[in-house]
C-alpha cells in the first residue's frame, strides 16, 4: 500500500512508466516488480499472458490479483491491482493512479477478468 500511495495521483501518460506519467500496465508491472519481483510486462495483453484466469472471478479475487477491462475495440486494453473489499488500484487516464471500486458502473461494464499471476515454475 505504501508503494501505491507513493504513486497516488501520478498522472497518466501513454506509454509512461516515471512519476512524471504512467499508464496502466506500467504501473501494474511496477508494482510487480518492486513488491513481488516479478516482471510481467510492458502491455496489457503481456500481463494477461502472465496470469492464470481465477474462474470464479470477482469474487474469488485475492489481494494482487490483476483484473482485466475490456474498454476500446473488444481488447484487453486496461489493467488494475485488486486490493480488497472490490477496491482496486490502477492508472486511470482522467486522474491518474487512484483506487476505483469495482461497484462504479464503469468498472462494472467493462470488467473482463480476473487474472492470477502464474508462479514461474507451476505445479501439477
Amino acid at each position: 500500500y505504501d508503494e501505491i500511495f507513493h504513486w497516488y495521483h501520478t498522472c497518466y501518460r501513454y506509454g509512461g512508466n516515471t512519476d512524471h506519467g504512467i499508464d496502466c500496465s506500467h504501473f501494474v508491472n511496477m508494482l510487480y516488480e518492486k513488491i513481488y519481483g516479478k516482471t510481467l510486462g510492458p502491455s496489457a495483453g503481456a500481463i494477461l499472458s502472465q496470469c492464470k484466469i481465477v474462474k470464479k472471478g470477482l469474487s474469488a479475487a485475492k489481494e494482487g490479483d490483476v483484473l482485466f477491462f475490456k474498454i476500446k475495440k473488444g481488447q484487453v486494453s486496461h489493467v488494475g491491482i485488486y486490493l480488497q473489499n472490490n477496491k482496486f488500484a490502477h492508472a486511470s487516464t482522467h486522474a491518474g493512479v487512484i483506487i476505483s471500486d469495482m461497484n462504479e458502473p464503469y468498472y462494472k461494464r467493462h470488467f473482463y477478468k480476473v487474472g492470477r499471476v502464474k508462479e514461474t515454475v507451476e505445479e501439477e
